[in-house]
């Protein structure tokens, strides 16, 4: 089976001085390997190739065989990295909450919470909410400040309105 640190490691080098960044990366034990990648402006189709070959280069399909997938995190794609919550800070996003709720909001802020664990984020969402004020006939809408935690979420993802 294909040594997965060793994996990781030689993507990290390959990434290393550009602006792309490693999403998620999958090794089954039929080796078949997905790469996802994204980057803080974006990412083509020729950096996917390039990163495709420099895996080629390490692994030897001779050795071992293995089925390999590079790709780019796309719109529609959840974000899973703190990095990907970072470069989306004022961005519409919709969240799922693992307690059902569905959240429509601006991405406020992000943090990660342990330096180990890129995907240990911690967020704050700026949703409109309809508060009804004592008295008052009609609620009122105003801005409301949601936090969340990465872990908290079934998905979070761009807002896209067409």
């Amino acid at each position: 089976m294909i040594d997965k640190q060793l994996l990781t490691h030689t993507i990290e080098q390959a990434l290393e001085g550009s602006d792309l960044f490693l999403v998620q990366l999958s090794v089954t034990p039929g080796n078949e390997i997905t790469v996802e990648i994204d980057s803080d402006t974006m990412v083509d189709i020729d950096e996917c190739v390039a990163l495709t070959r420099k895996i080629e280069d390490t692994f030897d399909r001779d050795a071992e065989d293995y089925e390999l997938e590079v790709g780019s995190a796309g719109l529609t794609s959840p974000l899973k990295v703190y990095r990907q919550y970072a470069k989306n800070i004022g961005k519409d996003m919709t969240v799922l909450t693992r307690d059902g709720r569905k959240l429509h909001g601006v991405l406020k802020d992000a943090a990660q919470t342990d330096p180990a664990d890129p995907a240990a984020v911690e967020f704050t969402l700026l949703v409109k909410a309809k508060v009804k004020e004592p008295g008052a006939k009609r609620p009122v809408v105003r801005d409301e400040d949601v936090k969340l935690t990465a872990a908290e979420c079934k998905s979070v993802v761009y807002d896209l309105k067409f």
